[in-house]
């Protein structure tokens, strides 16, 4: 077995493999004039097992094109060059919002994305919190591998709430599937009997609305669930309405924190007690260095990745390890 981590997703790789108690595979990354690059092992691949972990979020000098062709250049010369088999990981997987079509001639990105992984012979595919899983596991024609978040979600808000009455809140209708979740797992694995809410958001051409408020907030530590953050728009919207309605305290809660332009408004509105991420990508540490000591708190997935590739090696059950009943 080799893991290799690439560039930018060195932090991640480095826990991963700590977890598993193996070093990362030494590769070679380097650009050239005129936009190119390459990247190779270097060391010999023949017969491996090979874990490329990346993930796709767009950072300072890498696009997210760019990071989903280098880690399919990587993934392709591995089988290349006699790999037993190729598992490319990839916590947060870009273009997976684009899954179905809602305006004329939209994309379907996240098929797109799915053909592009198949075409360099990619054996598995693992990815975490995937915006809509349905719609990933009907992309892929290779083996996948879905992760959540939700075991370490559901301990934090046990701590976080205390004696509190909890709320659990899908701010869409489109997330109330993944809040049901975390409620049901709050439940049976932290004896917590959650309430739920959701709010309703529609968006098209770039505007928001929708004022439909649904569940009992008041005087409850409302825990907000959602796949990312990306402007904070729908979170911070989402945590006004509960605010307004007499919440005690208001937590945002997300896998993947990519805090782009517009997210330093979470930090700085007082209707948010904390926010909640995992380091499924580079961007979350970085925000944590901009506002040390303030609302934002990460969570490490490293070990549960680790534990992942520990079974798939060892070829032991993911049924019960994925929280699947048999």
């Amino acid at each position: 077995m080799l893991v290799f981590a690439l560039a930018g997703s060195d932090y991640l790789g480095s826990s991963v493999a700590e977890a598993l108690n193996v070093g990362l595979a030494a590769h070679e990354e380097r650009d050239f004039g005129g936009g190119e690059h390459k990247a190779r092992p270097l060391v010999s691949v023949r017969g491996q097992s090979v874990y490329v972990i990346h993930s796709l979020e767009a950072e300072a000098g890498a696009s997210v094109n760019d990071k989903l062709c280098r880690l399919l250049f990587f993934l392709a010369t591995c089988r290349e060059n006699g790999a037993a088999e190729v598992t490319a990981i990839c916590p947060y997987l870009a273009y997976s919002r684009k899954d179905r079509q809602t305006k004329a001639r939209d994309p379907v990105t996240t098929r797109y994305v799915a053909t592009l992984f198949e075409a360099m012979a990619t054996d598995r595919f693992i990815t975490m919190d995937v915006h809509n899983l349905a719609a990933f596991q009907n992309a892929f024609r290779c083996q996948t591998l879905h992760l959540s978040a939700r075991p370490l979600f559901c301990d934090a808000i046990a701590r976080t709430a205390g004696t509190a009455p909890v709320t659990v809140f899908s701010p869409d209708g489109g997330g109330m599937k993944r809040a049901q979740l975390v409620r049901e797992m709050l439940a049976s694995r932290c004896g917590i009997d959650a309430g739920f809410g959701f709010m309703e958001k529609r968006r098209s051409r770039g505007v928001v609305t929708g004022e439909l408020f649904a569940g009992d907030v008041a005087g409850r530590s409302v825990f907000i669930v959602d796949d990312m953050i990306g402007s904070g728009g729908t979170m911070l919207r989402a945590a006004e309405a509960c605010r307004e309605r007499g919440a005690r305290s208001v937590h945002a809660i997300a896998t993947h924190g990519l805090f782009g332009k517009g997210s330093e408004a979470l930090f700085d509105s007082p209707v948010l007690d904390g926010i909640l991420v995992t380091d499924s990508v580079s961007a979350a540490r970085e925000a944590a260095n901009r506002h040390s000591g303030q609302k934002l708190r990460i969570l490490p997935v490293g070990p549960m990745i680790g534990e992942a590739i520990g079974r798939l090696e060892a070829h032991q059950p993911l049924s019960g390890f994925l929280g699947m009943e048999d």
